[in-house]
Protein backbone atom coordinates (compact mmCIF):
# COMPACT_ATOMS: atom_id res chain seq x y z
CA UNK A 1 0.00 0.00 0.00
CA UNK A 2 2.76 2.42 0.96
CA UNK A 3 4.78 1.82 -2.24
CA UNK A 4 1.69 2.38 -4.39
CA UNK A 5 0.68 5.55 -2.56
CA UNK A 6 4.13 7.09 -2.70
CA UNK A 7 4.55 6.27 -6.39
CA UNK A 8 1.11 7.69 -7.23
CA UNK A 9 1.80 10.85 -5.27
CA UNK A 10 5.09 11.35 -7.06
CA UNK A 11 3.67 10.65 -10.54
CA UNK A 12 0.66 12.88 -9.92
CA UNK A 13 3.03 15.73 -9.08
CA UNK A 14 4.70 15.33 -12.50
CA UNK A 15 7.84 13.86 -10.98
CA UNK A 16 9.60 11.16 -13.00
CA UNK A 17 9.17 7.72 -11.51
CA UNK A 18 11.50 4.75 -11.94
CA UNK A 19 10.89 1.14 -12.91
CA UNK A 20 10.24 0.00 -9.36
CA UNK A 21 7.66 2.74 -8.83
CA UNK A 22 5.97 1.97 -12.16
CA UNK A 23 5.70 -1.68 -11.14
CA UNK A 24 4.09 -0.58 -7.86
CA UNK A 25 1.43 1.31 -9.83
CA UNK A 26 0.90 -1.57 -12.26
CA UNK A 27 0.40 -3.82 -9.23
CA UNK A 28 -2.60 -1.78 -8.06
CA UNK A 29 -5.33 -3.96 -6.59
CA UNK A 30 -9.08 -3.49 -6.96
CA UNK A 31 -9.18 -0.96 -4.10
CA UNK A 32 -6.28 1.08 -5.51
CA UNK A 33 -7.31 1.13 -9.16
CA UNK A 34 -9.92 3.90 -8.83
CA UNK A 35 -7.27 6.23 -7.39
CA UNK A 36 -4.84 5.32 -10.19
CA UNK A 37 -7.45 5.93 -12.89
CA UNK A 38 -8.60 9.20 -11.32
CA UNK A 39 -5.02 10.47 -11.15
CA UNK A 40 -4.43 9.60 -14.80
CA UNK A 41 -7.68 11.27 -15.80
CA UNK A 42 -6.71 14.43 -13.92
CA UNK A 43 -3.28 14.54 -15.55
CA UNK A 44 -4.91 14.02 -18.95
CA UNK A 45 -7.33 16.89 -18.35
CA UNK A 46 -4.59 19.22 -17.11
CA UNK A 47 -2.17 18.50 -19.96
CA UNK A 48 -3.98 17.61 -23.19
CA UNK A 49 -7.42 18.85 -22.18
CA UNK A 50 -10.87 17.30 -22.36
CA UNK A 51 -11.28 17.24 -26.14
CA UNK A 52 -11.08 13.83 -27.82
CA UNK A 53 -9.34 13.57 -31.19
CA UNK A 54 -11.08 11.43 -33.79
CA UNK A 55 -8.78 9.88 -36.39
CA UNK A 56 -10.06 7.86 -39.32
CA UNK A 57 -8.05 4.73 -40.02
CA UNK A 58 -7.79 3.19 -43.49
CA UNK A 59 -6.20 -0.28 -43.58
CA UNK A 60 -5.21 -0.43 -47.23
CA UNK A 61 -3.29 -3.73 -47.46
CA UNK A 62 -3.14 -6.89 -45.40
CA UNK A 63 -0.06 -8.31 -47.12
CA UNK A 64 2.95 -8.50 -44.82
CA UNK A 65 6.56 -9.59 -45.33
CA UNK A 66 7.01 -10.23 -41.58
CA UNK A 67 6.12 -13.44 -39.76
CA UNK A 68 5.34 -12.23 -36.22
CA UNK A 69 4.09 -15.02 -34.00
CA UNK A 70 1.12 -13.05 -32.64
CA UNK A 71 -0.27 -11.42 -35.78
CA UNK A 72 -3.01 -12.70 -38.06
CA UNK A 73 -1.43 -10.87 -41.00
CA UNK A 74 1.78 -12.88 -40.67
CA UNK A 75 3.37 -14.01 -43.92
CA UNK A 76 2.78 -17.72 -43.28
CA UNK A 77 -0.95 -17.40 -42.60
CA UNK A 78 -2.16 -19.02 -45.82
CA UNK A 79 -5.80 -19.07 -44.68
CA UNK A 80 -6.16 -15.29 -44.88
CA UNK A 81 -7.54 -13.84 -48.16
CA UNK A 82 -5.20 -11.02 -49.08
CA UNK A 83 -6.09 -7.63 -50.54
CA UNK A 84 -4.52 -4.38 -51.65
CA UNK A 85 -6.48 -1.19 -52.22
CA UNK A 86 -5.75 0.75 -55.38
CA UNK A 87 -4.58 4.33 -55.08
CA UNK A 88 -8.00 5.72 -56.01
CA UNK A 89 -9.69 3.49 -53.43
CA UNK A 90 -7.39 4.85 -50.72
CA UNK A 91 -8.13 8.39 -51.85
CA UNK A 92 -11.85 7.69 -51.85
CA UNK A 93 -11.66 6.46 -48.25
CA UNK A 94 -9.69 9.56 -47.26
CA UNK A 95 -12.29 11.71 -48.98
CA UNK A 96 -15.04 10.04 -46.96
CA UNK A 97 -13.09 10.77 -43.79
CA UNK A 98 -12.87 14.44 -44.74
CA UNK A 99 -16.58 14.56 -45.63
CA UNK A 100 -17.47 13.15 -42.20
CA UNK A 101 -15.47 15.89 -40.51
CA UNK A 102 -12.31 14.03 -39.50
CA UNK A 103 -9.13 16.11 -39.44
CA UNK A 104 -6.69 13.18 -39.55
CA UNK A 105 -6.52 10.08 -41.72
CA UNK A 106 -4.32 7.16 -40.64
CA UNK A 107 -2.98 5.05 -43.52
CA UNK A 108 -2.05 1.63 -42.18
CA UNK A 109 -0.97 -1.64 -43.77
CA UNK A 110 1.09 -4.74 -43.20
CA UNK A 111 4.73 -4.40 -44.18
CA UNK A 112 3.93 -4.53 -47.89
CA UNK A 113 6.71 -3.48 -50.24
CA UNK A 114 4.33 -3.63 -53.21
CA UNK A 115 3.72 0.07 -52.55
CA UNK A 116 6.90 1.92 -53.45
CA UNK A 117 8.04 5.00 -51.57
CA UNK A 118 7.05 7.08 -54.60
CA UNK A 119 3.55 5.56 -54.70
CA UNK A 120 2.93 6.30 -51.01
CA UNK A 121 4.30 9.83 -51.47
CA UNK A 122 1.91 10.39 -54.38
CA UNK A 123 -1.04 9.25 -52.24
CA UNK A 124 -0.01 11.62 -49.44
CA UNK A 125 0.34 14.53 -51.87
CA UNK A 126 -3.04 13.86 -53.46
CA UNK A 127 -4.74 13.68 -50.07
CA UNK A 128 -3.14 16.95 -49.02
CA UNK A 129 -4.09 18.66 -52.29
CA UNK A 130 -7.76 17.65 -52.08
CA UNK A 131 -8.53 17.58 -48.36
CA UNK A 132 -7.84 19.50 -45.17
CA UNK A 133 -6.38 16.49 -43.38
CA UNK A 134 -3.32 15.62 -41.35
CA UNK A 135 -1.82 12.30 -42.45
CA UNK A 136 -0.50 9.60 -40.13
CA UNK A 137 1.36 6.62 -41.60
CA UNK A 138 1.73 3.18 -40.02
CA UNK A 139 3.64 1.06 -42.54
CA UNK A 140 6.29 -0.61 -40.43
CA UNK A 141 10.04 -0.62 -40.82
CA UNK A 142 11.28 1.12 -43.97
CA UNK A 143 14.49 2.86 -44.96
CA UNK A 144 15.36 6.33 -43.74
CA UNK A 145 15.12 7.49 -47.35
CA UNK A 146 11.52 6.23 -47.61
CA UNK A 147 10.63 8.05 -44.40
CA UNK A 148 12.26 11.21 -45.76
CA UNK A 149 10.35 11.03 -49.03
CA UNK A 150 7.04 10.64 -47.22
CA UNK A 151 7.81 13.44 -44.80
CA UNK A 152 8.62 15.77 -47.67
CA UNK A 153 5.39 14.72 -49.39
CA UNK A 154 3.53 16.06 -46.35
CA UNK A 155 3.08 13.18 -43.90
CA UNK A 156 2.63 14.56 -40.39
CA UNK A 157 2.92 11.53 -38.14
CA UNK A 158 4.21 7.98 -38.07
CA UNK A 159 3.14 5.16 -35.78
CA UNK A 160 5.65 2.35 -35.25
CA UNK A 161 4.92 0.29 -32.17
CA UNK A 162 7.92 -1.30 -30.52
CA UNK A 163 5.54 -3.98 -29.08
CA UNK A 164 7.94 -4.95 -26.28
CA UNK A 165 11.12 -3.42 -24.87
CA UNK A 166 12.38 -6.88 -23.87
CA UNK A 167 14.98 -7.76 -26.54
CA UNK A 168 14.69 -11.48 -25.90
CA UNK A 169 10.91 -11.43 -26.13
CA UNK A 170 11.08 -9.21 -29.23
CA UNK A 171 13.31 -11.74 -31.03
CA UNK A 172 10.97 -14.56 -30.05
CA UNK A 173 7.82 -12.77 -31.22
CA UNK A 174 9.37 -11.42 -34.41
CA UNK A 175 11.56 -14.07 -36.08
CA UNK A 176 14.48 -12.34 -37.75
CA UNK A 177 13.57 -9.08 -36.06
CA UNK A 178 15.86 -6.83 -34.04
CA UNK A 179 14.64 -4.38 -31.43
CA UNK A 180 17.66 -2.19 -32.15
CA UNK A 181 16.57 -1.84 -35.77
CA UNK A 182 13.06 -0.91 -34.62
CA UNK A 183 14.48 1.77 -32.36
CA UNK A 184 16.75 3.00 -35.15
CA UNK A 185 13.65 3.56 -37.28
CA UNK A 186 11.98 5.46 -34.45
CA UNK A 187 15.02 7.70 -34.09
CA UNK A 188 15.03 8.35 -37.85
CA UNK A 189 11.39 9.38 -37.67
CA UNK A 190 12.18 11.78 -34.86
CA UNK A 191 15.13 13.24 -36.75
CA UNK A 192 12.95 13.81 -39.82
CA UNK A 193 10.41 15.79 -37.83
CA UNK A 194 7.52 13.35 -37.70
CA UNK A 195 5.23 13.37 -34.73
CA UNK A 196 6.23 9.89 -33.70
CA UNK A 197 4.16 7.20 -32.06
CA UNK A 198 5.11 3.89 -30.53
CA UNK A 199 3.31 1.45 -28.27
CA UNK A 200 3.20 -2.00 -26.75
CA UNK A 201 1.01 -5.01 -26.14
CA UNK A 202 -0.12 -5.99 -22.67
CA UNK A 203 -0.24 -9.64 -21.62
CA UNK A 204 2.27 -11.15 -24.04
CA UNK A 205 3.54 -14.63 -23.19
CA UNK A 206 6.66 -14.26 -21.07
CA UNK A 207 5.94 -10.64 -20.18
CA UNK A 208 6.23 -9.38 -16.61
CA UNK A 209 5.29 -6.15 -14.86
CA UNK A 210 8.96 -5.24 -14.97
CA UNK A 211 9.05 -5.54 -18.77
CA UNK A 212 5.82 -3.54 -19.02
CA UNK A 213 7.52 -0.87 -16.94
CA UNK A 214 10.43 -0.92 -19.40
CA UNK A 215 7.96 -0.34 -22.25
CA UNK A 216 6.72 2.81 -20.55
CA UNK A 217 10.23 3.99 -19.74
CA UNK A 218 11.32 3.42 -23.34
CA UNK A 219 8.48 5.56 -24.67
CA UNK A 220 9.31 8.24 -22.12
CA UNK A 221 12.97 8.17 -23.20
CA UNK A 222 11.91 8.44 -26.85
CA UNK A 223 9.63 11.35 -25.96
CA UNK A 224 6.93 9.93 -28.21
CA UNK A 225 3.98 12.10 -29.16
CA UNK A 226 1.63 9.11 -29.37
CA UNK A 227 1.47 5.82 -27.47
CA UNK A 228 -0.79 2.93 -28.45
CA UNK A 229 -1.49 0.58 -25.55
CA UNK A 230 -3.55 -2.54 -26.28
CA UNK A 231 -4.02 -6.09 -25.02
CA UNK A 232 -2.46 -9.12 -26.67
CA UNK A 233 -5.30 -11.09 -28.24
CA UNK A 234 -4.37 -14.56 -29.54
CA UNK A 235 -5.27 -15.31 -33.16
CA UNK A 236 -6.35 -18.83 -34.12
CA UNK A 237 -4.06 -18.92 -37.19
CA UNK A 238 -0.82 -18.06 -35.38
CA UNK A 239 1.71 -20.04 -33.31
CA UNK A 240 0.40 -18.26 -30.19
CA UNK A 241 -3.19 -19.37 -30.72
CA UNK A 242 -3.30 -21.22 -27.39
CA UNK A 243 -1.64 -18.50 -25.31
CA UNK A 244 -3.61 -16.59 -22.71
CA UNK A 245 -4.57 -13.10 -23.82
CA UNK A 246 -4.02 -9.80 -22.07
CA UNK A 247 -6.61 -8.73 -19.53
CA UNK A 248 -8.78 -5.65 -19.52
CA UNK A 249 -7.66 -4.76 -16.00
CA UNK A 250 -3.92 -4.79 -16.70
CA UNK A 251 -4.35 -3.00 -20.02
CA UNK A 252 -6.25 -0.17 -18.35
CA UNK A 253 -3.66 0.06 -15.59
CA UNK A 254 -0.88 0.22 -18.18
CA UNK A 255 -2.75 2.95 -20.05
CA UNK A 256 -3.19 4.95 -16.85
CA UNK A 257 0.46 4.64 -15.82
CA UNK A 258 1.54 5.60 -19.34
CA UNK A 259 -0.53 8.78 -19.04
CA UNK A 260 1.17 9.61 -15.75
CA UNK A 261 4.61 9.07 -17.30
CA UNK A 262 3.84 10.72 -20.66
CA UNK A 263 1.46 13.49 -19.62
CA UNK A 264 1.44 15.32 -22.96
CA UNK A 265 1.20 12.32 -25.30
CA UNK A 266 -1.86 11.31 -27.31
CA UNK A 267 -3.19 7.96 -26.07
CA UNK A 268 -5.91 6.14 -28.04
CA UNK A 269 -8.78 4.13 -26.65
CA UNK A 270 -7.83 1.17 -28.82
CA UNK A 271 -10.18 -1.07 -30.78
CA UNK A 272 -8.59 -4.08 -29.08
CA UNK A 273 -9.91 -2.83 -25.73
CA UNK A 274 -13.41 -2.70 -27.18
CA UNK A 275 -12.93 -6.31 -28.26
CA UNK A 276 -12.29 -7.26 -24.62
CA UNK A 277 -15.24 -5.28 -23.30
CA UNK A 278 -18.13 -3.52 -25.07
CA UNK A 279 -17.55 -0.55 -22.76
CA UNK A 280 -13.79 -0.58 -23.25
CA UNK A 281 -13.71 2.76 -25.03
CA UNK A 282 -15.53 4.50 -22.16
CA UNK A 283 -13.21 2.92 -19.60
CA UNK A 284 -10.10 3.94 -21.52
CA UNK A 285 -11.32 7.53 -21.79
CA UNK A 286 -11.68 7.49 -18.01
CA UNK A 287 -8.08 6.55 -17.30
CA UNK A 288 -6.00 8.69 -19.61
CA UNK A 289 -7.04 8.15 -23.25
CA UNK A 290 -7.83 11.14 -25.48
CA UNK A 291 -7.99 9.65 -29.01
CA UNK A 292 -10.50 7.42 -30.82
CA UNK A 293 -9.72 5.88 -34.21
CA UNK A 294 -12.88 4.82 -36.10
CA UNK A 295 -12.39 2.42 -39.00
CA UNK A 296 -13.00 3.78 -42.51
CA UNK A 297 -11.53 0.82 -44.35
CA UNK A 298 -13.93 -0.11 -47.19
CA UNK A 299 -16.44 -2.69 -45.87
CA UNK A 300 -15.65 -5.18 -48.64
CA UNK A 301 -12.16 -5.86 -47.23
CA UNK A 302 -12.42 -4.76 -43.62
CA UNK A 303 -12.97 -8.29 -42.31
CA UNK A 304 -9.66 -9.35 -43.87
CA UNK A 305 -7.47 -7.02 -41.80
CA UNK A 306 -7.41 -9.36 -38.83
CA UNK A 307 -4.32 -8.72 -36.75
CA UNK A 308 -6.33 -10.28 -33.94
CA UNK A 309 -9.74 -12.00 -34.02
CA UNK A 310 -13.16 -10.55 -33.22
CA UNK A 311 -12.22 -6.99 -34.05
CA UNK A 312 -15.10 -4.88 -32.78
CA UNK A 313 -15.07 -2.47 -35.73
CA UNK A 314 -15.46 -5.00 -38.57
CA UNK A 315 -19.17 -4.32 -39.09
CA UNK A 316 -19.31 -0.70 -37.90
CA UNK A 317 -20.77 1.72 -40.44
CA UNK A 318 -18.74 4.95 -40.26
CA UNK A 319 -21.78 7.22 -39.90
CA UNK A 320 -23.32 5.09 -37.14
CA UNK A 321 -19.97 4.66 -35.40
CA UNK A 322 -19.42 8.40 -35.46
CA UNK A 323 -22.90 9.03 -34.06
CA UNK A 324 -22.23 6.56 -31.24
CA UNK A 325 -18.91 8.18 -30.43
CA UNK A 326 -20.47 11.64 -30.44
CA UNK A 327 -23.16 10.41 -28.05
CA UNK A 328 -20.60 8.85 -25.72
CA UNK A 329 -18.49 11.99 -25.66
CA UNK A 330 -21.55 14.09 -24.85
CA UNK A 331 -22.30 11.81 -21.90
CA UNK A 332 -18.75 12.20 -20.67
CA UNK A 333 -18.66 15.98 -21.29
CA UNK A 334 -15.65 15.39 -23.54
CA UNK A 335 -16.09 17.42 -26.74
CA UNK A 336 -14.77 16.16 -30.09
CA UNK A 337 -11.62 18.09 -31.00
CA UNK A 338 -11.93 20.40 -34.00
CA UNK A 339 -8.24 20.77 -34.89
CA UNK A 340 -5.71 18.45 -36.47
CA UNK A 341 -4.72 17.05 -33.11
CA UNK A 342 -1.03 17.80 -33.40
CA UNK A 343 1.09 17.09 -30.36
CA UNK A 344 1.67 19.97 -27.96
CA UNK A 345 5.34 20.32 -28.88
CA UNK A 346 4.64 20.25 -32.61
CA UNK A 347 5.76 23.46 -34.26
CA UNK A 348 3.83 23.05 -37.51
CA UNK A 349 0.13 23.40 -36.89
CA UNK A 350 -1.32 23.90 -40.36
CA UNK A 351 -1.74 20.22 -41.24
CA UNK A 352 0.59 20.36 -44.22
CA UNK A 353 3.41 18.39 -42.62
CA UNK A 354 6.03 20.98 -43.51
CA UNK A 355 8.08 21.82 -40.43
CA UNK A 356 10.51 24.62 -39.86
CA UNK A 357 13.06 24.72 -37.12
CA UNK A 358 12.16 21.50 -35.36
CA UNK A 359 15.25 19.47 -34.51
CA UNK A 360 15.47 16.37 -32.33
CA UNK A 361 18.67 15.62 -30.50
Amino acid sequence: MEAFGLALQKASASEQINQREIVALLSADAEQMPALFAAADTVRSNTVGDAVHLRAIVEFSNYCRKNCLYCGLRRDNKSLPRYRLAEDEILQAAGKAAALGFRTVVLQSGEDLFYSAAAIARIIERIKQKHDLAVTLSLGERSREDYRVWREAGADRYLLKHETADERLFRFLKPGGDLRERLRCLHWLKELGYQTGSGNMVGLPGQSLATLAEDILLMRDLNVEMAGIGPFLPHHATPLKSAAGGTLELTLKTLAVTRLCLPGAHLPATTALCTLAPDGRRMALGCGANVIMPNLTPPGVRDKYLIYPQKSDITEQPELALAGITSLLAELARPPATGYGHAQNFSGGNGNGKLEGRVYQ
